[in-house]
């Protein structure tokens, strides 16, 4: 069975106003938790760490980490 690229993770290029897609597909993982973050809902990422993140809380707690 052929997956589409909706069943699948896409990778992105994080900027500071917003992302590019590399590999197409429809959601991200969360760089902490692994929820799938569909790409429309996505709205918080590290530049620095190139990493996704579901929430604005994860979002602070990751980069209070350090």
């Amino acid at each position: 069975m052929l997956m589409s690229s909706s069943d699948k993770p896409a990778t992105l290029i994080y900027g500071p106003n917003g992302f590019r897609v590399i590999r197409p597909g429809s959601f991200v993982l969360c760089a902490v938790t692994g929820a799938a973050v569909d790409l429309d809902e996505l709205r918080y990422w590290s530049v620095e760490r190139q990493e996704p993140y579901a929430s604005c809380e994860i979002s602070t707690r990751r980069s209070l980490e350090g």
